[in-house]
Formats: structure tokens, C-alpha cells, sequence
């Protein structure tokens, strides 16, 4: 392929365009200094701007005259463009039109799955296993660089505690180290061992950083912290991510400090690059320069100067640095290294991605139609969402369901395959879904009757329930009254044995800009299954969420609750595996559940107080506790029950007391009781009964996800050292302190053994 004789000129300046690997990244400094010293200083400003080509157009702007502007080189990448058609025609005006033929970068939101969807991130934390969730990552990488795009803006790792925002969905949950855990696996998933490969693609962390902590739960709001919480509690899991070679990092909107963090130095620099040695480029969100207008910090010409010199290097959409970056220089407000800094990092980029060796290797129309999609992808993923799903109840063991007979399948979510993949699905084939109905039926055959009734819709009221299925995921809303719905599905159901009930949130009841006061199963959707309880007949409900939603009423009421999440593009036959058997739930909560949204934010980590409320009880006067509802949750976090039993034996310690730079092993014997065969993630938490600051009243440390057959035994052992023990005290060093520690071991959070020892 010929890409010009200006392109070629280049090359020679470079000496050569060899595909190199990201390990030997510091061979292109030289080829990058030549190319900066011919770059004019617009060609410069224009590699650090990232516009939308508007094929998913998700926030406040949108681009226009793209092709003019890649022509004249103010462009360095491009998102929300998918088909190696497109993303070629877009890639030919670059190295093929504009003065220098510098390659773009095309991303996109590839957040759980390209076209083969697996469940949303959090509820693929729950399969809590890290081999698994690396595998979603290097699958999705091989789709989405087989239809062009090199780029993805995930993972999320944003520590979450407070269902009521909406992001929640998005990232792994509540707690520090398994964040951490899955951030690690998903980096390496989509980036591989050679970014240079056309099967892997540049992973994004994002968003940096404590988003997740947004005040009131409502999205894009303020956070406000002590340092002292953030090294110990939000910032691993960013850090654990550049640990593993993340390429690039993505500013959140939130400020820090007062200072919004998309021109945070402190953040940007001080930290990511300074403490944590990331060399790699950051990128602001959707909008995040021009949105610091509004957050009162300066017009788009001083905002843009001052994400510039924190750190920023390309900025999504606002078009700042762009357009305001020259005058700022003329001013003296930025200087020319800053911007060279930022601009060498994109170019870096590119290289490390082979884009200067072969600008149309993510181009491979052969590939776009072999590896997208395919069966065995599609397999892959109905596995992963079945190993996602919890089960949180299940009285009288009413699951797994037998195949004969008549199943009733009610519910809004029951035959809604736009809404399977759930939120940031945005390359799914919504048509090809598998929803519940279809899933159920392909699974009972000729074996058993299954009968259909909506039961409600999914909320009263019509303007919120279109604010649940955006994106093209319509429920098409029942004109009927609710009691005329409820009414029909009722009349089904009672010809029934057992009743199904698929109900819950809408996919965009949870997502980005989705937060939420009143986090029940909508009213209309609790009245149907109040409904079907009356009937008699034994009601499963298949839980559909993408967040921990108040399950107090159901918990007490309904006798069998399998979470679902959104569990992807196959969650119908994966939903039907699990419900009738053919797969053992195996998955456990990352979030805690609560009663009441008044306990939010809530999560298993918490500090004592100086007043705790006494064991066992549910209130007393002068202690932390509410006068209404016990400080307890639902399902605590860790949580998930099988159809078979597991028992754990007492802790075994290999010694009471360990020396600072010793380390310590504990073990305990787990049996599977039950009659089938089943998975058990065995799980470590300690705590720091004294510290130089307070400490959490439990912290995991580890985990592991055993498989045992009936009556099998597994002596499972966990080692930690000085490191496990180690936290950011007052100044911020890092280290152990001497003195008491209890660890548990359990199945859950709540539910652990307990032994004692001493750090020397």
C-alpha cells in the first residue's frame, strides 16, 4: 500500500517504520523528535484533539467538517466510529492527505464486550474470577481490532458505594483489592503482550479520579475526601491498572480539592506520573475541558491552558486545546515543551500501536467478518454470564426447576432483547439477543409448556421508563391499565407451576447520567409480584440490575431470587442454564445490599466508631445506629448462595506471631455437603485492631474460586507478608505497624471464621 511520497520522506526520517513492541518504546524517541522538529505548531495542537466522528454521539457536542480538519492535521484520533469501512475511509484522509501522514487513533466505548456482549462489569465482578475476566477483555480486543478500532475507554475502576449513582454498573464494586484485582486483568486483556499485534487494542482506566464518590450519588457531582482515604481506599485500583501497563488514562469530571481534576496537577502529574511513574498519555472525558467553564474555574481559553500544564494531553470533543493553546503560548500562560510533552505522548502512541508501520492494520476486512460475533465468542459469553449470576435466595430449594410441566415467564424484562446487554452495550446486536422467553423455551424443548404475559410495564410512569430505555431499547409500552396487565399475566400464571418473574431496572436505569433517589423494584413491577405470590404457585424472580437495589420486601417474601445483572448478548440461555440446573450459580456480590437508601453510601469496610452499635443488637440509645432500620444490610457483601452447601472447619495458623519481614499462612478445610457439584470462592479479610489511624473493621486480602464434586474436601491456605499488612498512614508513607490482627475466612464478609495473631 502506497500512503504518499511525504509519508515515505518521513520514514526516512524516522531511519525505518519496523513494527517494534511497547518494551522497546524508547527506540521511537529519536524517530518522534525528528518528526516534532518538522510539526508546525497548529499540526502539534491538532494531535492533542480527540473529536466524536458522531456515529454514538453520548454527550453535549458534536463535531462537524471532520474530514477537513484530519486533511489539514488538526486531528489525533477519532471515537464513535466502528466498520473497517468507515474507520479506513477516515485513516486514507490522514496518511494520505495531510502534510505529514501522521495516523489517527480510533476508539471507542468497548466496556464489556464488543459485539459478543458479556454482563456489565459488575456483575462480571461477581464471577470473582480473574482468569475469566481477562478472557472477556482479550475477546473483546480481538472484535473490536478486527472492525478497525484501536483504542477502548475501559476499564472502569471507579470504586463505588453508593447505589444511588448510576455508574456503579460500570465498574467492579465496592471493595479496594479486588478492584484492584480486576483492573490488573482487564489491562492485560485488551493490551496483550505486544500492543504492536493488529488482535490487541490501547486500554483506557478511567475514571481518574473518585468518581465513584460523587456527593449525593448524582452524577458528574462534586467529591470531597481526605488524602488519607484516597491512597488507602479509591486510588489502588487506578494505580493497580498503571501498574500493569495501561496505555492511557482517562480525567474524570469531578473536582479535587476545588480544583476540577481535568486540570488537577496534583492528580495529573504529582501522582500519576511522578509517584506512580505512568508514561503513557491522559485524555479528558466527554466534554471534561469546556465543562470546567461551568464548574466556575475560567473561560475555554484559561481552562484549556490550565489542563494543558497539569498534565493533559488530548481533549475529547471541547476543541480547547485546540483552538486556544497558541494564544495561551503567545501569552506565555502554557510554554512550546508542554505542549511537545503532550504531543510526543500521542505520537508514542501511535508507534507503540505499529500505526506509523502499517496506518490500515486494524483494516482487515477478512478479519471484520471471521472474528466478530462468532459462535465460539458467543458461547464464551453465555458461560461467563451464567457464572456472573447470583443467587440470593432459595427457600425450600424452589431452584434449580425441573423441565416438564407448565412455566409461566411474566415480567417486563421477560422478552426484551434490546435490554439484555444492559447499559455501554453499544456495538451489541440488539436484534439477536437471547431474552428470557427464548431461553427458557430453547431449554425445555418439547419437555414442558411455557407461557407468556408481560404483567406490567416497566414503571409507571411513562417518562421515566423512556428515560430506562434509551439508546433503542423500548420496552413498547402497554397502553393498558396496570390492573388489565396484571390482571392478564395473573389468569397465566395460575395455569401454571411455576412462575418466573423477569423484572427489575431497564438497561438505562443504571449507566452514566442514570442516578437514582428510590432504588426498589418500581412499584408497578413489586404490585406484580404481589400479584403472583397470591396465586399460590411458587415464584422465582430473575432479577434484573445494574446496581444493588433495596430487596427487603422481596428478600422476606419471594422464595427464590436469582440476580442477573445484565448478563449480555446470551443472557437468555445463560439465565435458563442456571435455573434449571445445567450450571450451578457460583457468582458473590461485590456490593453490599442494603435495606434502605437511607443507609447509603454502605459497603463491608467500614471504621468503627468511637459509640458501636453492641453485637446482635438492633438498636441503642447514644450508638450508631438509625431508629427505623437495623444497621444491617440485605446481602452483605461477598454473597452468593449454590444449589449444593459448603462447610468450613475451624483456622488453622502455620504460627500466632510473625515478624516484619516474615510471612504467615492460614488454612481452613472446605467440604462441599450438598449433592452437587459446585464452585466456592473462598474468601480472606483481616483487621488492624490498632493502628497509628483508624482501620477498617474487615479488609480482603485475598480470594480464591474452588470447584468441588459432593462430599469433596479441599484444604485451601492463603500466605501474606508485611505487604498485606501495609497501609498509608497519616503522612502517607506506606508500611505495617506492629501489633494485633484478626483474619477471617468465609464465604461472605459477614459470615467468616476467625483466628488471631501478632505482627513483631
Amino acid at each position: 500500500m502506497k500512503y504518499g511520497i511525504y509519508f515515505l520522506l518521513v520514514c526516512i526520517v524516522f531511519s525505518s517504520c519496523t513494527n517494534q513492541s511497547k518494551t522497546a518504546s524508547n527506540a521511537y524517541d529519536k524517530k518522534i523528535d525528528s518528526l516534532l522538529s518538522i510539526m508546525t505548531l497548529e499540526e502539534k495542537l491538532g494531535q492533542l484533539n480527540l473529536p466524536t466522528a458522531g456515529q454514538f454521539t453520548t454527550g453535549q457536542a458534536e463535531s462537524s467538517d471532520i474530514a477537513k480538519k484530519i486533511e489539514k492535521g488538526l486531528v489525533g484520533g477519532l471515537f464513535n466510529i466502528k466498520t473497517v469501512k468507515s474507520i479506513r475511509e477516515m485513516q486514507q484522509i490522514a496518511v494520505e492527505k495531510s502534510r505529514l501522514k501522521i495516523p489517527l487513533l480510533f476508539g471507542m466505548d468497548v466496556i464489556h464486550g464488543y459485539e459478543s456482549v458479556f454482563p456489565i462489569p459488575l456483575g462480571l465482578s461477581c464471577s470473582w474470577d480473574m482468569e475469566l475476566i481477562e478472557k472477556t477483555a482479550r475477546v473483546a480486543a480481538q472484535e473490536a481490532s478486527a472492525d478497525g478500532i484501536n483504542w477502548t475507554f475501559s476499564p472502569m475502576v471507579d470504586l463505588s458505594r453508593d447505589a444511588r449513582w448510576g455508574r456503579i454498573s460500570e465498574g467492579s464494586g465496592e471493595d479496594t483489592y479486588l478492584g484492584s484485582e480486576i483492573a490488573k486483568a482487564m489491562v492485560r486483556g485488551y493490551q496483550g503482550d505486544d500492543l504492536s499485534a493488529n488482535n490487541t487494542i490501547l486500554s483506557c482506566v478511567k475514571h481518574y479520579a473518585l468518581y465513584g464518590a460523587s456527593e449525593a450519588g448524582r452524577d458528574y457531582n462534586t467529591t470531597d475526601m481526605s488524602r488519607h482515604r484516597m491512597y488507602n481506599e479509591y486510588f489502588p485500583p487506578y494505580k493497580a491498572a498503571v501498574d500493569a501497563g495501561v496505555g492511557s488514562v482517562m480525567a474524570s469530571f469531578n473536582e479535587i480539592d476545588g480544583i476540577p481534576a481535568t486540570a488537577n496537577k496534583w492528580l495529573l502529574t504529582d501522582v500519576l506520573r511522578d509517584e506512580w511513574g505512568f508514561n503513557g498519555f491522559i485524555v479528558s472525558d466527554y466534554t471534561g475541558v469546556s465543562e470546567m467553564i461551568d464548574h466556575g474555574y475560567g473561560d475555554l481559553q484559561s481552562v484549556s491552558a490550565h489542563a494543558l500544564a497539569a498534565g493533559l494531553d488530548m481533549d475529547m470533543v471541547s476543541e480547547g486545546l485546540l483552538t486556544t493553546l497558541a494564544q495561551s503560548l503567545k501569552e506565555g500562560k502554557i510554554t512550546e515543551a508542554q505542549i511537545n510533552a503532550a504531543c510526543r505522548r500521542i505520537l508514542k502512541a501511535k508507534f507503540d500501536l505499529g500505526l506509523f508501520d502499517d496506518p490500515y492494520r486494524y483494516c482487515d476486512e477478512e478479519r471484520a467478518k471471521t472474528e466478530i460475533f462468532t459462535t465460539e465468542n458467543r458461547a464464551f459469553a453465555r458461560s461467563v454470564a451464567a457464572q456472573s449470576f447470583v443467587l440470593l435466595k432459595n427457600q425450600n430449594n424452589v431452584l434449580p426447576l425441573q423441565k416438564k410441566g407448565t412455566i409461566a415467564v411474566v415480567g417486563p424484562l421477560a422478552d426484551a432483547a434490546t435490554n439484555m446487554t444492559g447499559t455501554w452495550s453499544v456495538a451489541a446486536r440488539f436484534s439477536e439477543s437471547v431474552t428470557v422467553l427464548e431461553g427458557l423455551k430453547k431449554a425445555v424443548g418439547e419437555n414442558a409448556k411455557v407461557v407468556y404475559a408481560k404483567g406490567s410495564n416497566l414503571h409507571d410512569d411513562p417518562a421515566i421508563e423512556e428515560r430506562g430505555t434509551m439508546f433503542g431499547k423500548s420496552l413498547n409500552r402497554d397502553p393498558r391499565s396496570a390492573n388489565a396487565i396484571r390482571e392478564e399475566a395473573v389468569r397465566i400464571a395460575r395455569s401454571a407451576d411455576v412462575i418466573v418473574a423477569a423484572v427489575g431496572e431497564g438497561a438505562e436505569m443504571s449507566g452514566e447520567a442514570s442516578s437514582r433517589v428510590n432504588i426498589d423494584i418500581p412499584q408497578t413491577q413489586r404490585d406484580l409480584l404481589k400479584a403472583l405470590l397470591e396465586t399460590g404457585k411458587p415464584v422465582v424472580l430473575v432479577l434484573f440490575t445494574g446496581r444493588p437495589l433495596t430487596l427487603k420486601w422481596e428478600n422476606e417474601n419471594i422464595p427464590a431470587i436469582l440476580n442477573v445483572w445484565f448478563g449480555g448478548s446470551e443472557a437468555g440461555d445463560a439465565i435458563a442454564d442456571v435455573l434449571f440446573g445445567d450450571v450451578n450459580p457460583s457468582g458473590k456480590l461485590t456490593t453490599t445490599f442494603p435495606q434502605h437508601v437511607g443507609q447509603l453510601p454502605m459497603y463491608y469496610s467500614q471504621k468503627n466508631t468511637g459509640r458501636p452499635l453492641a453485637d446482635g443488637q438492633w438498636f441503642q440509645k447514644f450508638r450508631s445506629n438509625y431508629l427505623d432500620v437495623s444497621n444491617d444490610p440485605v446481602y452483605p457483601f461477598g454473597y452468593g448462595l449454590s444449589y449444593t452447601e459448603f462447610q468450613y472447619g475451624e483456622l488453622k495458623l502455620d504460627k500466632t506471631e510473625m515478624p516484619m519481614s516474615g510471612s504467615l499462612t492460614v488454612s481452613v478445610e472446605v467440604t462441599n455437603t450438598g449433592s452437587r457439584e459446585g464452585a466456592e470462592v473462598v474468601q480472606l479479610y483481616i483487621r488492624d485492631l490498632v493502628g497509628s489511624v483508624t482501620r477498617p473493621v474487615k479488609e480482603l486480602k485475598g480470594f480464591q474460586k474452588i470447584t468441588l464434586k459432593p462430599d469433596e474436601s479441599k484444604t485451601v491456605s492463603f500466605t501474606f507478608t508485611e505487604k498485606e499488612l501495609s497501609f498509608y498512614r497519616a503522612d502517607l508513607t506506606f508500611g505495617a505497624e506492629p501489633g494485633k490482627f484478626h483474619v477471617f475466612v468465609g464465604g461472605n464478609s459477614r459470615d467468616a471464621k476467625q483466628a488471631e495473631f501478632e505482627l513483631k
